[in-house]
């Protein structure tokens, strides 16, 4: 089954511009800054997973340069025309994400008509290839998504951007009316660019002796990289050097292949979510499902048979918060292979599944603060991983048994539905692309919850 597009199949331009103009003259451009393209690749919109997408004109072995894009050419806070009014208002575009500043720039150059990156920018008109949730109805997100957590994320953006945009980002264009303009700079106009940002920026990695100390560094756009199409078993790398970003084959690829970039370890709801596309979900080998950690003290309430025990359980569940091990909006994550949140699985179940006396003693030793001496990552790890879950104790399997059912439950389609639509292709086809990519997020998470139903069965 072929994977999604990064950025959708459209019909192309009008009747009367030929398709490949804008692409023609991007690369034009891409000549006159010095970024550089190895012969042996070339960009396209067919036989590529997306609108665009790179190919392999010829093999190419594991560490070829396939391009190199000087830091000049990158488009961010320090690059813009409008870097010294940025830099001037900086104080007043302060907030949690660290985008306005990027997103502001990109609003005038996207606008501005002799823009240095007019032949850039103009690859997206009117980003209508973009087709993130935030793009669908409301009704769209709830009724194909129910349960995989993007409408809850969805809600979260749409609130931040309104927000970000009535309070920061209007009274400040409002004070450069020669710079921006309300009445074409909108909040429309602005959630699209936040959007676009999601989906093509590249966020440098710091050093590891900074990581601890500074802030991650702001998103910016690299031409040319964001070109490149997603998958899990990717076959290049963006590497980050001084003078220049240069993709680089981390294998041998084949003539005619797709060039892939990877994104991180990104599971189906983060692809749909961030960039608007999901892989078929049993080739994503980072899909993951999550299990709300409601759920687990839930499961929990179910076993208690008394008032001292239920008086008991908000005991633990309090030191469990005092301890961050859990939370209000908390999850527990699994992947294919087992629990990616290890630490907080394994000792949310231990603590509510001791005794009386045992949460007595280990409360008043103040044993939590010893407990990852006495539970190291390896035993952890392995309790929880599929091999493990068999072997847990009765009462441990119960809860996570439990949890995972009312996870289960949430979701607005039952798995075998779900199933059949995948499994028959004429009923597949006539799924349009939203139903299809929200599918392979449902079915990818139920897939994982389900095998742990199997492997926690009493």
């Amino acid at each position: 089954m072929a994977t999604d597009a990064k950025r959708l199949k459209t019909d192309g331009g009008s009747s009367d511009t030929p398709v490949l103009d804008p692409l023609q003259s991007f690369l034009e451009w891409c000549e006159g800054v010095g970024l550089k393209l190895n012969d042996k690749v070339y960009l396209s919109k067919e036989g590529t997973v997306a609108e665009y997408g790179m190919l392999a004109k010829e093999d190419i072995d594991e560490g070829e340069l396939l391009f190199s894009v000087p830091r000049t050419s990158l488009l961010h806070q320090g690059t813009t025309k409008v870097l010294a009014v940025l830099e001037e208002g900086k104080t007043s575009l302060e907030n949690t994400s660290g985008w306005v500043p990027l997103l502001l720039a990109l609003m005038y150059e996207y606008t501005f008509p002799q823009s240095h990156w007019r032949p850039y920018l103009s690859l997206w008109p009117d980003f209508i290839a973009l087709d993130h949730p935030m793009f669908w109805s409301k009704d769209e997100r709830d009724r194909l998504l129910k349960g995989t957590g993007i409408p809850e994320a969805v809600d979260t953006d749409l609130t931040n951007i309104q927000k970000e945009y009535k309070d920061i980002v209007l009274p400040f264009i409002r004070l450069h009316p020669d710079l921006w303009d309300p009445e074409r700079h909108t909040q429309d106009l602005y959630r699209s660019l936040v959007a676009f940002v999601m989906a093509y920026s590249f966020q440098e990695p710091l050093d590891e002796e900074d990581e601890d100390e500074k802030d991650p560094n702001p998103p910016m756009m690299v031409p040319m990289a964001d070109m490149l199409n997603h998958v899990s078993n990717h076959n290049a790398n963006l590497e980050y050097t001084p003078e220049c970003l240069k993709m680089v084959s981390v294998r041998s690829i084949r003539k005619g292949e797709e060039v892939f970039n990877t994104y991180g370890q990104m599971a189906n709801w983060q692809l749909l979510h961030m960039y608007g596309f999901a892989e078929p979900y049993q080739s994503n080998s980072n899909d993951t499902a999550d299990i709300p950690m409601s759920n687990v003290y839930k499961a929990a309430v179910q076993v208690t048979q008394s008032e001292a025990e239920q008086r008991l359980l908000v005991e633990k569940w309090s030191l469990l918060c005092e301890m961050e091990m859990v939370g209000d909006e908390g999850v527990f994550i699994f992947g294919k292979s087992g629990s990616l949140t290890d630490t907080e699985m394994y000792t949310t179940l231990k603590i509510l599944c001791m005794s009386a006396e045992e949460f007595e003693e280990f409360r008043e030793n103040e044993g939590w603060e010893e407990a990852e001496e006495d539970d190291d990552e390896e035993k952890m790890l392995q309790a929880l991983s599929n091999e493990g879950l068999p072997s847990l104790a009765p009462l441990w399997k119960r809860l996570v048994h439990s949890a995972v059912s009312f996870t289960l439950n949430s979701y607005g389609e039952n798995m075998q539905k779900d199933r059949l639509l995948l499994e028959e292709k004429d009923g597949y086809a006539k799924l349009n692309s939203r139903e299809r990519r929200a599918l392979q997020v449902r079915f990818g998470q139920k897939t994982i919850l389900h095998q742990l139903l199997e492997l926690t069965k009493p």
